[in-house]
């Protein structure tokens, strides 16, 4: 965003710290009001303005302002949950529509897609969003309407080439929409590698302390495609509460200075732990050796997050005995807040989960990075 008065445009990080400087223009306060109120006075002639709260909430105002700047999008939306958001994007489309999602991803979204979407008419299929020549076979031209990927993906962090998965899907006449509810717009904005939407989960990083559930969806254009996902957010009624809309906004306000620590903290236990003789492979896109560092590195600027997965030696039992050992670490399911998590993901998914059982997820707070590694190393040589 530019102020005309003095010719700057300041960075992200400076319109995040003052959520874009927005001032109370009834008192002056630095800090937003949070409107309560769940209808609004409508002019005698019933101009169109804000009618109900379901529709437009003034207390969605200046964080949805705020993240469409930070992701250099239109506009954006907030939601009750990050599977709000995300099931609003293919509950806009038409029964008999193709969508393209990844093998491997959120686990909830997934069975979501391949049990009540597949149910209500969509033509759903799962590749490896990582190999591109699998993307280029999946896609039906003409009929695949929607393309979804994760970058980098829950549990095993792989990283998906934005920019090229862009390419085909336009090709193929289909829209691409990106979870970047990891990278955070602090290292990656996918509407600036040609993706049409960018969902998050703001429960996680954009909030930050594990207070509130959010999510958020970001356009690049507002077009009759963002109006329908408009008309089905205040048709569905999934929408976040206006002291939910208060907390997202404060903890936006910190955004850039939190995940770039836990990134740097993130990087720093993903090399110790990579020689650690427990350990017998770490999974982090900005270890060199990482199948998808390359494309991380042309896609993320600045970080590769703050999430890391390690697996055991010893397979599921030794996994588990690690989880149970820790003591800094808290064994709790969710990521991005300000204290570190351990998670044995695949008894999370249950049976039919593909997640290895020797793996831990971790996500990694604002703890000293010594504090976490003794942790966690304790636990390691304890099994």
């Amino acid at each position: 965003m530019s102020d005309k008065r003095i010719g700057i445009d300041w960075r992200s990080e400076s319109l995040a710290a003052q959520a874009l400087g927005r001032i109370d223009a009834g008192t002056g306060a630095i800090s937003p009001p949070i409107h309560m109120s769940s209808t609004f006075r409508r002019s005698p002639d019933y101009a169109p303005e804000r009618t109900y709260i379901r529709d437009e909430n003034p207390a969605f105002d200046q964080a949805e302002a705020l993240l469409a700047e930070l992701e250099g999008g239109e506009a954006a939306m907030l939601f009750a949950s990050g599977m709000a958001a995300a099931s609003a994007v293919f509950m806009s489309l038409k029964p008999g529509d193709h969508v393209l999602a990844p093998t491997l991803m959120y686990w909830s979204l997934r069975n979501w897609l391949t049990g009540y979407a597949r149910e209500w008419g969509l033509e759903v299929d799962l590749v490896d969003m990582t190999d591109l020549a699998a993307v280029r076979d999946g896609l039906k031209p003409g009929r695949t309407r929607l393309v979804w990927i994760e970058t980098p993906g829950n549990p095993l962090w792989s990283v998906t080439d934005i920019a090229a998965v862009a390419a085909l899907a336009h090709e193929a006449g289909a829209r691409l929409a990106v979870d970047s509810t990891v990278a955070t717009p602090v290292f990656t904005r996918p509407l600036a590698l040609g993706a049409d939407l960018v969902m998050h989960s703001a429960t996680k990083y954009l909030n930050g302390h594990s207070d509130l559930c959010a999510g958020a969806l970001v356009t690049r254009a507002v077009d009759s495609e963002w109006s329908r996902l408009r008309l089905v957010r205040a048709s569905l009624g999934g929408i976040i509460g206006s002291l939910e809309a208060w907390l997202l906004l404060r903890g936006m306000r910190t955004l850039f200075p939190r995940v770039r620590q836990q990134a740097a903290t993130a990087l720093d236990l993903a090399q110790r732990l990579a020689a650690h003789p427990a350990v017998a492979s770490v999974l982090y896109p900005g270890l060199p050796d990482f199948p998808g560092h390359a494309v991380a590195g042309r896609q993320m600027a600045g970080g590769f997050g703050g999430m890391l997965s390690i697996r055991v030696r010893g397979g599921r039992d030794a996994a588990l005995a690690v989880a149970a050992s820790v003591s800094l670490w808290q064994r709790a399911t969710s990521l991005g807040g300000t204290e570190s998590l351990i998670e044995h993901r695949a008894s999370i998914e249950g049976k039919d989960s593909p997640v290895p059982g020797d793996l831990l997820r971790l996500s990694v707070g604002l703890e000293h990075a010594d504090d976490l590694y003794v942790d966690l190393d304790r636990a390691l040589r304890g099994i």
